[in-house]
């Protein structure tokens, strides 16, 4: 949800090659030999039931989820926002990062995303994270992006950005991990 003031809309539309420029570094700086996964600590918490058939996204599309999602950072939170234009809440960021890699229909809410995903062990980049921060065990999520941080929408108030699994708030409230890529 990238909100550009009148000031910055001329410079913006006369940079395209910068941000596609940006966007090939980003891919480019992700090629390299994939390390092996995070080992995510055990929550206790219920596992989620599947309610629908799991979301399977071939898992070429890793490094590039990575990449869109990083792309994103900064951009304003908005509740229920889904576009860089409108802003995101942290469930209609992950829709949008993802809807660029599949054509399947995708989940919205954070419980959704949580049915539609299979639990895993070892986190990989592009990894859903899911967090308890309202009470509900997967009230908030974020796409991980390696190096012990994700990528999320916070707050009201706030932008996308990166956080440390490892932060005191997060990992007080850390629910799981989730994927939804092929393996």
């Amino acid at each position: 949800m990238l909100q550009i003031s009148g000031s910055m809309k001329g410079r913006v539309a006369s940079a395209p090659g910068l941000l596609l420029a940006c966007a090939l570094a980003l891919l480019a700086g992700c090629a390299g030999a994939p390390r092996q996964g995070m080992s995510v600590p055990q929550a206790s918490v219920p596992p989620m039931p599947a309610t629908r058939a799991p979301v399977r996204i071939d898992a070429a599309e890793r490094e590039a989820t990575v990449a869109r999602a990083m792309l994103l950072v900064n951009t304003p939170y908005r509740y229920g926002g889904n576009t860089p234009e409108g802003g995101f809440d942290c469930s209609g960021l992950v829709s949008y990062v993802l809807a660029q890699g599949t054509l399947e229909r995708l989940p919205r809410s954070t419980a959704q995303w949580a049915a539609a995903s299979t639990p895993v062990a070892d986190l990989q980049r592009g990894d859903l994270v899911f967090f308890n921060t309202s009470g509900a065990p997967y009230s908030h999520m974020g796409i991980y992006v390696g190096d012990g941080q994700f990528v999320h929408a916070p707050s009201s108030g706030g932008t996308v950005r990166k956080d440390r699994l490892a932060s005191r708030y997060f990992a007080q409230r850390f629910t799981g991990a989730r994927s939804v890529f092929e393996h």
